[in-house]
Order: structure tokens, then sequence, then C-alpha cells
């Protein structure tokens, strides 16, 4: 597998990562609103939202290197 594949694989990967955390804000958005929405089951969502949000940084991180000037 070259570079090319790696990159493709992850930026796949990222916008896999960047769906599932569209839809994890609208689940959120939708419990919130419900009447006698179960708050437990709301903060896992945010919780893997958050845990999504890291992974996303990551891959960002490894297809956008820091450039030194």
């Amino acid at each position: 597998m070259n570079s090319n594949d790696d990159e493709r694989g992850l930026r796949e990967q990222l916008a896999r990562l960047h769906q599932e955390h569209r839809d994890l804000d609208a689940a959120i958005a939708a419990l919130a609103t419900s009447p006698g929405s179960d708050l437990i089951q709301v903060q896992r969502l945010k919780k893997r939202k958050l845990v999504l949000r890291d992974k996303i940084r990551q891959i960002e991180d490894v297809l956008t290197p820091d450039i030194i000037a």
C-alpha cells in the first residue's frame, strides 16, 4: 500500500467520522427536545461525540502536517 492509498483511506475514515458526528448532533438535539428524554443516554451520546472529535483531530493532524516556517 502506498502513501496515496493511506491518505485516501484516512480521508474516507475522516468522512465517516464527520458523518457520525453530525448524526450524533441530530440525535442529541432530538433527545434534548423530547419530553421525558433519558439524560443518561444524552450524556453517553455527548461522550461518544467528544471521542469522535478527538479521532477527527488526530486524522486531520496526520493529513495536514505542520509546516516549519
